[in-house]
């Protein structure tokens, strides 16, 4: 019914940036909330950042600031601007949606952060 797919991932300098997509298609109107979710070595499955059919936003509190989640409708697209990375943000990095039926997951991109 949905389909996600994340882009953008790579290595990257502590201090430096990458902007993440997420391409949806399929039954988008279904699609009440969007969120980048991930998932470092050794830790839990952690939300980042979502937003709202009503275009509100949350944000994990070690990344605000930092972090930016948007949309782009007319694309079906949703992006994440990731700033002043730090090693820590390592992890592999899932688009996630909820749908009315369903929730919906990409297959992940790794960040990595390192000198």
């Amino acid at each position: 019914q949905v389909q996600l797919v994340e882009s953008g991932g790579g290595l990257v300098q502590p201090g430096g940036s990458l902007r993440l997509s997420c391409a949806a298609s399929g039954n988008i109107a279904s699609i009440a909330v969007m969120g980048w979710y991930r998932q470092a070595p050794g830790k839990q499955r952690d939300m980042v950042a979502i937003i709202r059919s009503g275009g509100s936003t949350d944000y994990k509190d070690s990344v605000k600031g930092r972090f930016t989640i948007s949309r782009d409708n007319a694309k079906n697209m949703m992006y994440l601007q990731m700033n002043t990375l730090i090693p820590e943000d390592t992890a592999v990095y899932y688009c996630g949606a909820v749908g009315r039926p369903g929730t919906y997951w990409g297959h992940g991109t790794q960040v990595t952060v390192s000198s």
